[in-house]
């Protein structure tokens, strides 16, 4: 392996590590009592807190200047890309499993696909092999997202994890996964579409304002207020939204730092250094490490609907991913051959210029 290769493979894999954490305390957490509006309201808040320090010393000379359009635009990215992308995710993962959702959002770029061809943010090509992957890939990820939700099958036999988590056991998740909610899977799909159009948004967004710490730590911060309101008024209760157990604080706390400050600079670091498509991926690898965390902590069964479904989420988000990356390549090709011939026919009008000067002086 190349050393320049390692220290973004060691933050990648760090994230989809912490990812994985999230998942699974954030799970024990709903079960245990927590309602998950409540929880999202308190990540965003720890969000905004963790996210400012970045934003003010790491961009205060090059911050652009924040007109009405763009705060309109962060306002709402932090509604579909923070608020309802969350809210959708938090309360799925209540209603099925952390397997489940970790395999559901990887059908984040399909969906987002779907989404950009009507808008013309992508182009349907499909005599290229880029353009086939992409479609192909689209409707594999749409197909194992349907399998997943609607079909469980038999237990897939891999016999039982020798772990007893007593804490686990005492907020009856095992009760939770056994019985997963339709309802549950349709929510995770929901945020997949939500996040979809915040990528649109967002990609136009940064086009105009190149500051993604101050732009994030300000989604954060409008989306706390969002998620406060929401929360209020699906839990009138004050007692609910009470961080006196040791679960809910960590659960939130750990989301809101690393999950939402933390991996977020890591993965910035990585994007920077090795490109958007590096970091996707590395999406599947989260979904290894959940369920096997899910298994062996929280007794999680497998199904055969939800490994096929998973299994073909995974193929169909590769197949999206090698398509968008070949375009990507090609694009770049294209580029660098028509800088060449422009630089080449400028070196050719020079030539000229000089030999006519040279001619000219010399009658």
């Amino acid at each position: 392996m190349v050393q320049g290769d390692l220290f973004p493979l060691l933050n990648m894999v760090i994230v989809q590590l912490g990812y994985a954490g999230m998942n699974i305390i954030s799970k024990l957490a709903m079960d245990s009592g927590m309602n998950p509006f409540v929880h999202v309201a308190y990540r965003q808040i720890f969000a905004t807190i963790s996210l400012a320090p970045f934003a003010f010393f790491m961009e205060r000379k090059t911050r652009p200047k924040l007109t009405k359009s763009i705060l309109f635009q962060i306002f709402l990215c932090s509604i579909f890309g923070v608020t309802v992308n969350q809210i959708t995710y938090f309360v799925g993962l209540k209603y099925s499993t952390p397997t489940i959702a970790c395999a559901l959002s990887n059908i984040n770029p399909a969906v987002t696909f779907l989404l950009a061809v009507p808008l013309g943010l992508e182009k349907l090509v499909l005599k290229s092999k880029a353009g086939q992957a992409k479609v192909w890939g689209t409707i594999i990820c749409v197909g194992g997202a349907l399998l997943l939700s609607f079909y469980h099958g038999q237990v897939v036999n891999i016999g039982q994890s020798g772990i007893h988590w007593k804490y686990a056991e005492k907020t009856g998740t095992k009760n939770s996964i056994d019985h997963v909610n339709s309802s549950g899977p349709l929510l995770l799909v929901a945020s997949a579409v939500s996040w979809a159009v915040w990528l649109i948004i967002q990609t136009r967004l940064s086009k105009q304002y190149v500051a993604p710490y101050s732009s994030s730590a300000l989604m954060c911060f409008m989306s706390s207020f969002q998620c406060v309101i929401i929360g209020f008024c699906f839990n009138h209760d004050l007692s609910d939204w009470s961080l006196n157990h040791t679960i809910r604080i960590v659960s939130t706390v750990y989301a809101g730092i690393f999950c939402s400050a933390m991996a977020y600079c890591l993965m910035t670091w990585c994007i920077e250094r090795k490109g958007p498509l590096y970091v996707s991926v590395f999406s599947p690898l989260l979904l290894v490490i959940v369920a096997v965390l899910s298994w062996a902590l929280l007794q999680e069964k497998l199904y055969t609907g939800t490994v096929a479904g998973s299994a073909l989420i995974v193929l169909g988000l590769y197949g999206v991913l090698w398509g968008k990356n070949r375009e990507m390549s090609c694009s770049l090709l294209h580029t660098t051959d028509e800088h060449f011939e422009e630089e080449k026919s400028m070196h050719k009008f020079d030539l000229e210029s000089n030999v006519a000067a040279s001619v000219q002086s010399t009658t």
